[in-house]
């Protein structure tokens, strides 16, 4: 367990980590919403980020994926630096992240929603397609919506699903393309018991198909249940980072958070 900065990120050698955060800090304005956060991901592994609203939070993922520029701080992706680049450009290299808001396209079908995703659209990618067909697109598809247990969808419109098979139809199109490191900003809020543990089945699959997670969510027994690691923000900070054991034990977590949440087991 550990408190506060971690004091071993100020190393800047990359590790096995595919994420690595070193001295984030992000403000707006007069408000801090990020002070100087250092955390890391393992390649391999489901991280979680947990904390009250406004903790910042959202503001950590818009700042690893290059909607809000940080202060101060380095950002290592996949050994790399990325601090400098745009958001399409760390999107291309495998670091992919979803939103609160769905955004699936409810004219297409499931299926379609996915091809759609499986293709990041390069100058030479669009000249070749005009060519030779996306084969390699549709056996990705397919063969994720059949890991997924999504197949039984695969016709049908976003429109026709329940909020909770929205969510995993979501799901799925960020996984696609099989990115490195998977950002995932509350992908079970309104879920119900049942959806949630599909979600988290389906979440425990990633890493066997190649992609880490870093996992922000409200659902307690969603985070500490499925997380290898998980890092607590509170006012910016980071308060403590350690096991899902940890965590749940930790006295200061407590009082800053889980406190508010009743029992998360």
């Amino acid at each position: 367990m550990t408190h506060g900065t971690d004091e071993t990120a100020t190393d800047e050698t990359v590790t096995d980590d595919v994420l690595k955060v070193v001295g984030v800090t992000v403000r707006h304005g007069g408000l801090v919403a990020l002070n100087d956060v250092s955390l890391a991901v393992p390649a391999g592994s489901i991280a979680g980020l947990i904390g009250p609203n406004g903790a910042g939070k959202t503001t950590f993922i818009d700042t690893l994926t290059g909607f809000t520029r940080s202060r101060t701080g380095r950002i290592f992706f996949a050994g790399e630096s990325v601090e400098d680049l745009a958001p399409h450009e760390r999107s291309r290299r495998g670091l992919v992240r979803t939103f609160q808001s769905l955004e699936l396209f409810d004219d297409l079908t499931v299926r379609e929603n996915l091809l759609v995703a499986a293709s990041t659209p390069t100058l030479r990618s669009t000249i070749t397609d005009l060519f030779f067909r996306k084969d390699q697109h549709s056996a990705s598809a397919d063969q994720l919506m059949e890991d997924l247990d999504l197949t039984r969808w695969a016709d049908r419109l976003p429109t026709e699903l329940s909020n909770g098979q929205r969510h995993l139809v979501a799901l799925a199109r960020a996984v696609v393309a099989r990115p490195k490191l998977l950002l995932l900003d509350e992908p079970a809020a309104g879920l119900d018991t049942t959806e949630t543990a599909e979600l988290s089945a389906i979440l425990a699959r990633l890493p066997e198909r190649g992609t880490s997670v870093l996992l922000v969510d409200h659902d307690m027994a969603l985070v500490l249940g499925i997380c290898h690691t998980v890092h607590v923000l509170d006012f910016g900070n980071v308060i403590a980072s350690g096991t899902p054991t940890e965590i749940r034990s930790d006295p200061q977590v407590i009082a800053a958070y889980l406190g508010q949440q009743g029992d998360p087991t």
